[in-house]
């Protein structure tokens, strides 16, 4: 037995050296991974077993393990993922000889679905949001005017709230059309502007005088702090009618994928949107997918019509 627990902690050690070298993988999930991979190795251990002999019932039977010790599905869930991303990568260096996780089914997910507003109810916000910056009195104009692009720029891209109050000037790529976001880890992704974003965006640089934020404060921070934001936008639901305890900045992040899934965009694409290292963090939004794909069936498939018979 003690022999599999150097071939698990080898093997770990050259995943987690992937991870940092190849995928740029942030020091929080290489040290989760590394939490959760060990876990794994032990357990295996107690079967005379390690990595590179472990089997899909090895795998089930420490699922099953991690349920009866009480923890919750979606924490057993991202064992699992991480599970996965390391068996994929013993079988793509020739270890072994296939993945035991392929065919295991993944927890059943026991958190809500983030919560989403309609398009309707977006629309509504950065209706009032644009009308507010129109028409604010002169001394309230310039919030006013701040909160629209905001809104503009987090629903046109979908990036984290950290990622949109801490954008620099120099973020603002060619003719405003594209952003570069730096996210978890010091990782930029590109990502474009709709038509409504960028005009709103080009309206407010102009507006600004020198420095190096694009949304500047007189805080510690030099720009604009995550909490005020959130304050704003939670009064702008109101006045739009829409429950403040329905609207924050995350909200507006699960708006953008979800209606961008909805629309049909692929999964892969949403994930590179929104900055996700990992796939199996995107694939909560896949529940609009499922609705999706099954009006796409009713609609189109030739025996889903009353006329087939």
């Amino acid at each position: 037995m003690s022999a599999a627990r150097p071939e698990g902690g080898h093997a770990i050690g050259r995943f987690l050296e992937m991870m940092s070298a190849e995928r740029g993988a942030a020091r929080n999930t290489l040290d989760a991974y590394a939490r959760d991979l060990a876990d794994y190795s032990g357990f295996l251990a107690h079967k005379g077993q390690g990595p590179i002999t472990a089997t899909r019932e090895h795998v089930v039977a420490y699922l099953e393990r991690l349920d009866a010790e009480g923890l919750a599905p979606s924490s057993a869930a991202r064992r699992l993922s991480a599970l996965r991303q390391f068996h994929k990568f013993l079988a793509a260096e020739g270890d072994r000889p296939d993945d035991p996780t392929r065919i295991v089914a993944s927890p059943r997910r026991g958190r809500p679905l983030p919560k989403v507003l309609s398009v309707e109810e977006v629309d509504r916000l950065l209706s009032l949001a644009e009308t507010e910056a129109e028409t604010a009195p002169e001394d309230q104009r310039p919030l006013a005017q701040r909160l629209y692009v905001l809104l503009e720029l987090l629903y046109a891209t979908g990036m984290r709230v950290s990622e949109l109050v801490e954008l620099r000037r120099s973020a603002v790529l060619r003719d405003r059309s594209f952003l570069t976001i730096t996210g978890k880890g010091g990782r930029e992704r590109i990502v474009p502007l709709n038509d409504r974003a960028r005009d709103a965006l080009a309206a407010y640089v102009a507006t600004l005088g020198p420095g190096k934020w694009l949304f500047p404060s007189n805080g510690e921070d030099g720009h604009l702090a995550r909490q005020v934001f959130a304050r704003a936008l939670k009064g702008l639901a109101a006045r739009a009618g829409i429950g403040a305890d329905r609207v924050a900045p995350h909200v507006l992040r699960h708006a953008f994928a979800s209606h961008l899934l909805a629309g049909g965009a692929d999964l892969r694409v949403v994930q590179t949107l929104l900055g996700h290292a990992d796939i199996a963090t995107t694939q909560i939004y896949t529940h609009v997918l499922d609705d999706h794909l099954r009006k796409l069936v009713e609609s189109s498939h030739p025996l889903a019509s009353d006329d087939s018979d």
